[in-house]
């Protein structure tokens, strides 16, 4: 019998024609639509390998009903939707598509941020919608970025290559992080910065930071009222590292100018979630990565991994190491 494999969203027949060739492939029929809890259930029973994105909760209780199971392969570079420590306890390898996103999230980061800043969208908006009768001196006015004070919390590769974007705009650039990046400083001219001296000094707060016990709710309400009244937020990393409450507080209260978000602590966010009804907040549909090469490169990644572990190999891109040690 073939090892079978169970993906939870429908991708391009190119991308897994390679695993049709050698395992039992099923996936769910829609793209768009999360698998449902219940039927992810009855699947993962089954299989021995399983091809997830980022909203795909897999918890103990799937992983505990998972006999087969061998492999999990994430298609993001984040894994806060998996509970890796479970994994590893019933030597279930996980996998994630790190670097090959790397670009196209900070090109979307940055874009966000001009356009959080310029306030492109709400022009866009007040020009299809017929609002445009006149010339004004201060029409749709917004925030330059070009030399302003960027700062950078999390910089991992993908935070470095935001820096990278920001040196051309001549923004000064400060960063925090868990260990400081001396290359990053040396080429790119980035300054390290206490957190505290960060959000107090910077023009864009931009959160690169992985969602951890520690990250979670670290822009709460008291960061964000020691932030300038003209700062804007971004957000690109996990929804969670940012107290939405005290966000919308922040921004309904003008203790900050503005925000730019393509991560929400409950994603799909709702139509009629408190931010999204004002106007100074950008909100993008968790597409930091969504260019058809980055997708298409992801996908291949997750399906290489699944390939090699089914046959024996080591992962080209494995999460949890110690199942190398064990094996």
């Amino acid at each position: 019998m073939k090892p079978s494999i169970y993906i939870t969203r429908k991708l391009p027949d190119v991308c897994v024609a390679e695993l049709k060739e050698k395992f039992d492939v099923k996936m769910w029929e829609s793209e768009e639509i999360a698998v449902p809890q219940d039927v992810l259930l009855s699947e993962v029973k089954k299989v021995d390998a399983l091809l997830t994105v980022v909203s795909d909760p897999v918890t103990e209780e799937l992983l505990s009903v998972a006999s087969n199971l061998k492999v999990v392969a994430n298609m993001a570079v984040g894994y806060d939707n998996i509970d890796v420590e479970a994994a590893t306890k019933r030597g279930i390898y996980v996998c994630n598509t790190p670097d090959v996103l790397t670009e196209t999230t900070a090109d979307l980061t940055f874009a966000l941020l001009l356009a959080t800043a310029r306030r492109v969208v709400e022009a866009a908006e007040f020009t299809k919608e017929g609002k445009w009768q006149s010339w004004s001196p201060f029409l749709l006015a917004g925030h330059d970025v070009h030399h302003k004070t960027i700062g950078i919390c999390g910089m991992g590769k993908i935070g470095e290559a935001v820096a990278r974007r920001a040196k051309g705009f001549g923004m000064e650039i400060l960063y925090h992080n868990r260990t400081r990046k001396p290359e990053a400083e040396k080429e790119i001219g980035a300054k390290y910065s206490s957190f505290e001296s960060l959000i107090s000094q910077s023009d864009f707060v931009v959160a690169m930071a992985p969602l951890t016990n520690e990250t979670r709710h670290m822009f709460n309400a008291e960061v964000f009222r020691k932030m300038k009244s003209t700062a804007i937020f971004i957000n690109t990393s996990r929804g969670a590292v940012a107290d939405e409450g005290a966000l919308y507080e922040a921004l309904e209260q003008k203790e900050i100018a503005g925000a730019g978000l393509d991560v929400f602590e409950v994603e799909p966010i709702a139509s009629d979630h408190p931010l999204l009804q004002l106007k100074n907040v950008t909100a993008l549909p968790h597409i930091g990565s969504a260019s058809i090469d980055t997708r298409m490169a992801m996908i291949h990644i997750c399906v290489e991994n699944i390939q090699r572990i089914l046959t024996g190999e080591s992962p080209k891109t494995l999460v949890n190491k110690s199942m190398l040690e064990t094996k």
